[in-house]
C-alpha cells in the first residue's frame, strides 16, 4: 500500500513538475493578449487551490471565498490607485464630494503594507468568523448559506460605500506598480512570472500541509467529527486554522490578479464568482489540489474560448459542460485519470494471471 501510495504521490508531482516547466515556457509560445490571459487564470487556480483545501479536505464547504479573494484585491488596487493618483486624490472620492483621503486609506501609500494587508485582512476576517461559527458547531449547508450571505453582505457594502470603495465601478486606471509602468510588457510579464512562483509555493505548502499529521486530522475531522473530538482533539481551532489559511491564500490570488487586469468590482467578488470558483474546484476533482489547477484552468479556457466563439450560448454551454462532469464523472477530471490508471491495472493483472491459469487447466486435465 505504501508503494502504491509513493506511486501515486510520485505521478503528482511529475504532472505538477511539467505544468510548471509549461507555464514556464508559455510566454515563449504565446502572445501578449494571451499571456495576460493566462497569468489570470492562474491566480484563480491559486484561489482554487485555497477553497480545495478548505472543501476538498476539510469538508466545509465555502460560497464566499470571491469575499477573501476581493479583500486581497481591494487590498493591493488600493495601493495601485494612490500611486495613479500622486498627491491627489483617487478621482472617484473627488466626484463623490470627498475633500480628504480617509484615514484608513492612509497606510496603503506603502507596497509592503498592501501586499502584507492582502494575506493577512481576509485571513483575520476568516478567522474571527470562522472561530463563531465552528465554536457553535454550525456544519455542513448552514455553513455553506453563511458564507453566501457573507458574499452577499460584502458585495451590497462595497457597492453602498462609493466614496470608499468606488461604488459599482470598483478601483480601476492604474498606471504604475513599485514604480514600473504596468502597461509595459516587461512588467506584465514579470508578474505573469511571480504568479507562476507563487502557485507552485502555494501547492507545495498545501500539498505538504495536507500530508502531514495535520492533513490526516483534517480529513478525520471531515470524516468523522465527533469521534475525533471524542479523541482530545480541539477540531473548533483545526477548522478555524484552515478557513484562516484558507482565505489569506485567496487574497494573495486577488493581490495578483489586480495589477494583472486592471480592475476590481463588487461584481467580481459576489455571489456568483464564489460558485463559480466551487465549480473550478468541482471540474477538477475534489481533494486532488492538482485538480483544482487543472480545473480553474480548464473552465476558464472553455469560458473564454466558448464567449469568443458562441458569445450568445456560452454561460449555457458552460453549464452544461460542469452538469456533463458532475453526472459523469464524479470525480471530476483527476477521476478520469485514476479510472484509467485503475483499468490498466486491472488489465495488467489480467494479463499476468493468463499463463498461471492455463498451466492450471492443464494440469486439471491430466
Amino acid at each position: 500500500m505504501v508503494t502504491v501510495s509513493k506511486l501515486r504521490l510520485d505521478k503528482e508531482w511529475l504532472l505538477f513538475g511539467l505544468m510548471i516547466v509549461v507555464l514556464l515556457l508559455a510566454p515563449t509560445f504565446l502572445s501578449d493578449f494571451r499571456l495576460s490571459l493566462l497569468a489570470k487564470f492562474l491566480t484563480y487556480a491559486i484561489v482554487a487551490i485555497s477553497l480545495d483545501l478548505l472543501w476538498g479536505y476539510g469538508g466545509m464547504l465555502s460560497l464566499g471565498q470571491g469575499v477573501f479573494f476581493g479583500l486581497g484585491a481591494y487590498s493591493m488596487a488600493m495601493y495601485l490607485k494612490l500611486m495613479a493618483a500622486g498627491s491627489a486624490l483617487p478621482d472617484f472620492m473627488v466626484w463623490s464630494g470627498l475633500t480628504e483621503l480617509p484615514w484608513f486609506w492612509k497606510p496603503f501609500h506603502y507596497a509592503w503594507f498592501a501586499i502584507g494587508a492582502s494575506v493577512i485582512i481576509p485571513a483575520m476576517v476568516a478567522a474571527i468568523i470562522g472561530f463563531v461559527i465552528f465554536r457553535s458547531r454550525i456544519r455542513g449547508v448552514y455553513f455553506s448559506i453563511l458564507t453566501q450571505a457573507l458574499a452577499l453582505v460584502i458585495t451590497i457594502l462595497l457597492v453602498g460605500q462609493q466614496p470608499y470603495t468606488g461604488g459599482t465601478n470598483g478601483i480601476t486606471n492604474f498606471s504604475t506598480i513599485l514604480g514600473f509602468s504596468l502597461s509595459d510588457t516587461s512588467t506584465q510579464t514579470t508578474l505573469y512570472f511571480i504568479t507562476v512562483i507563487c502557485l507552485a509555493c502555494v501547492y507545495i505548502l498545501c500539498r505538504w500541509l495536507t500530508g502531514s499529521r495535520f492533513g490526516r486530522i483534517l480529513i478525520a475531522i471531515r470524516d468523522a467529527e465527533a469521534r475525533v473530538r471524542f479523541c482530545g482533539y480541539n477540531t473548533v481551532m483545526f477548522k478555524v486554522f484552515t478557513f484562516a489559511l484558507s482565505a489569506g491564500l485567496a487574497g494573495l490570488g486577488g493581490a495578483l490578479f489586480v495589477p494583472q487586469v486592471g480592475i476590481i468590482s463588487p461584481a467580481m467578488i459576489g455571489v456568483v464568482p464564489s460558485i463559480e470558483m466551487v465549480i473550478w474546484v468541482a471540474v477538477g476533482g475534489r481533494g486532488t489540489l492538482i485538480g483544482a489547477i487543472l480545473g480553474a484552468l480548464i473552465v476558464n479556457g472553455a469560458k473564454s474560448y466558448l464567449s469568443e466563439s458562441f458569445p450568445d450560448a456560452w454561460l449555457y454551454l458552460q453549464g452544461l459542460l460542469f452538469i456533463a462532469v458532475i453526472l459523469l464523472v464524479s470525480g471530476g477530471v483527476m477521476g478520469i485519470f485514476k479510472k484509467l490508471n485503475k483499468s490498466q491495472k486491472i488489465t495488467g493483472s489480467a494479463i499476468a494471471l493468463a499463463p498461471s491459469i492455463g498451466k492450471s487447466t492443464q494440469i486439471s486435465r491430466r
